[in-house]
């Protein structure tokens, strides 16, 4: 990999901590592309952890960014005082767009329909899918070409997710990649490359055009599955279940939408974050092949220093203070996982890759109180078994050039990262 990036975060340094405070914008889209976001983040949490950044900071209004481990934890843990209705991203439902999904609801709704899907993910249910996991893990490595480059996002990454998302929906196999581009577009911004165009009104029809064709398609699904007697699929499940059997077509839109990025972005941007991190850290590498036994331990700190979902927002229900600030009610609270997985205070080290840290499962990735992820135990086990898998085929994984990272301060993920696999001779 090329060092050049090395001037960047330099440039990005200074630039930091020169710059006024309250010029400082973590929603820069240009900050995740090039990945020099640190800084700043380092800069708000040691000179003003809980920051109020001005309306044109976002074309959404004011928000207050919120940067520190126990802060966010704070907000997190406190639904009654930081709602999520009625959006988890910075931006406001469009009136004529609005797609309700649990996450983005308070209980008791959020509850009964988070129940309504939890048990896909329970520890009898990833018992039972962790063979079949195995086995699509074992099938796509063996399939790598080896001394060639390749696209590790596109061969491996999104493959596993688009499988196993596939398998919980009960979707049509053939058509699984449909998942994977529903899902970029439902998070894409006009940055992204993904629309025939960069025109914010463009890529807002495109973007409903094609968010239409998921609903439709899922549509004929849930009719399917409406006929057929209750089954273990996600859609069955939501067919069927008290809370969720009467949901309009933009509510079903909006949790299918929730299930699809949840399932597909965390996963596959800690898939591919694995194996950049254990490039641009040698030494761990050569750990994890001598002690293959800290593979859990590694996958956790993976998750913890990708983060692969930057930020969650809030919405105050009532005046509250937070780390000496009044946050009014109707602000915007923006919860930045990334740099509360950089505090110093709580974590050691934050800005190092260690797969052998002695609380590897203390991060912020997965959210905590009542919308911490459903899926981490499955996130966690994929990962689990692909590095299982690795360690016993290829000797090493190299990354050719720096990645192509997601232009977004939501998904922290990556486009595009060419790798080879030497041959074992």
């Amino acid at each position: 990999m090329s060092d050049g990036n090395i001037d960047l975060k330099a440039e990005a340094r200074a630039r930091a901590y020169s710059m006024p405070l309250e010029d400082i914008n973590p929603t820069d889209i240009e900050l995740w592309r090039t990945e020099t976001m640190w800084p700043y983040f380092e800069r708000l949490r040691n000179e003003d952890p809980v920051h109020l950044h001005p309306a044109e900071h976002h074309e959404d209004g004011a928000f207050w960014s919120v940067t520190k481990y126990n802060d966010i934890m704070a907000v997190d843990t406190n639904h009654e005082a930081f709602s999520s209705e009625p959006a988890i991203t910075i931006f406001d439902p469009k009136e004529d767009f609005t797609l309700p999904m649990f996450i983005a609801m308070d209980p008791p709704k959020h509850d009964v329909q988070r129940k309504t899907v939890s048990p896909i993910v329970s520890p009898h249910n990833l018992q039972i899918l962790e063979p079949l996991i195995r086995e699509r893990i074992q099938n796509t490595l063996d399939n790598l070409p080896i001394n060639e480059p390749f696209d590790w996002v596109d061969r491996v990454s999104i493959e596993l997710t688009t499988q196993m998302l596939a398998t919980l929906f009960d979707f049509p196999w053939e058509d699984r990649r449909k998942l994977t581009r529903w899902s970029d577009v439902a998070t894409a911004g006009p940055e992204s490359g993904l629309f025939s165009s960069e025109d914010p009104e463009i890529v807002e029809a495109e973007q409903k055009m094609e968010l239409f064709e998921c609903v439709d398609y899922f549509s004929r699904l849930w009719a399917e599955r409406v006929a057929q007697p209750p089954k273990g699929d996600l859609i069955s499940m939501l067919a069927h279940g008290e809370a969720t059997k009467d949901m309009d077509r933009m509510e079903y839109l909006g949790n299918l939408i929730l299930l699809i990025v949840g399932g597909n972005d965390t996963t596959r941007n800690s898939m591919t974050g694995s194996v950049l991190a254990l490039n641009q850290n040698p030494d761990q590498y050569a750990k994890l092949r001598e002690h293959p036994e800290l593979v859990p331990s590694m996958v956790s700190e993976t998750i913890r220093w990708q983060t692969p979902l930057a930020h969650m927002r809030r919405t105050a229900t009532r005046d509250v203070e937070l780390g000496g600030k009044t946050i009014k009610k109707g602000d915007k609270v923006i919860m930045w996982y990334a740099s509360g997985n950089r505090d110093e205070e709580v974590i050691e080290n934050p800005n190092d890759y260690i797969i052998d840290r002695e609380r590897p499962r203390q991060h912020l990735s997965f959210g905590f109180g009542i919308h911490r992820c459903v899926g981490n135990r499955l996130a966690e086990l994929q990962l689990k078994i692909l590095w299982e898998e690795i360690l016993v085929r290829f000797p090493t994984i190299k990354v050719v050039e720096e990645p192509k990272r997601v232009p977004s301060a939501f998904v922290k993920g990556y486009e595009s990262m060419t790798v080879i696999i030497p041959s074992k001779n």
